[in-house]
């Protein structure tokens, strides 16, 4: 007996933080220190801030007085020193090997150079399309970056396969009208009736050097006796 999902896209686009790498430890460093700094609660800030670019968080957090674009600008810079402890999410590195260059994009809240120095940490390649928060107006939950890839890589978003770990983000990816999958353990609002996996071992792609994405989502069942 098997128990997955198939799915039949045109391209695959990628969250990083937390779908393709894990910097759970990087990312909550960083706004510890933001929330030292300006005395503020770092708990509540985590648990808004991932999945959102960090300009919108500062900005959202940071104390009357304080220099919104100079304290991003710090942040940003700290962000691509820290690569301490950043690990690829299981089966990223065999997921991305398997794919076309053509056919997957990136598509991220981090800037681009902390996204360049987070893949090369994690020992994964760059990606052939990155839409990074730099190369947007308005980041996720705006479906703006992954509109911008689908068609870049000139498919219709909505035979684009999205991989998710966060609200805002999975949001995003239904505003694109494109499928989402949840990577990971999340199961706020945005994740409802989508498909989900533990991590990307669970993804098996066939098909891809033929230009016809075929995706399998989860682990055959074991056999009971």
């Amino acid at each position: 007996m098997t128990s997955r999902t198939a799915l039949a896209p045109e391209a695959l686009l990628f969250d990083m933080d937390g779908t393709l790498v894990d910097s759970t430890v990087v990312v909550e460093r960083t706004w510890r220190r933001f929330a030292r700094r300006h005395g503020l609660d770092a708990e509540r800030i985590l648990h808004t801030a991932h999945g959102r670019r960090t300009g919108e968080t500062v900005a959202r957090y940071a104390p009357a007085g304080v220099d919104v674009a100079a304290e991003t600008a710090r942040l940003v810079a700290e962000e691509v020193e820290d690569v301490d402890g950043i690990v690829p999410v299981p089966g990223a590195a065999e997921l991305l090997a398997c794919l076309s260059l053509g056919r997957w994009a990136v598509v991220t809240s981090a800037g681009r150079e902390v996204t360049h120095r987070r893949m090369a940490a994690a020992g994964l390649p760059l990606p052939p399309l990155l839409v990074s928060a730099d190369d947007v107006r308005e980041g996720k939950p705006s479906p703006e970056g992954y509109l911008a890839a689908a068609a870049a890589l000139d498919v219709h978003p909505a035979s684009a396969v999205v991989f998710e770990d966060a609200e805002a983000g999975l949001r995003a990816a239904a505003a694109a009208h494109a499928t989402a999958v949840v990577v990971g353990t999340y199961r706020g609002p945005a994740a409802e009736g989508c498909p989900r996996v533990r991590d990307l071992s669970e993804v098996t792609v066939t098909g891809a050097a033929h230009g016809v994405l075929r995706v399998s989502l989860g682990h055959p069942e074991p056999v009971r006796g």
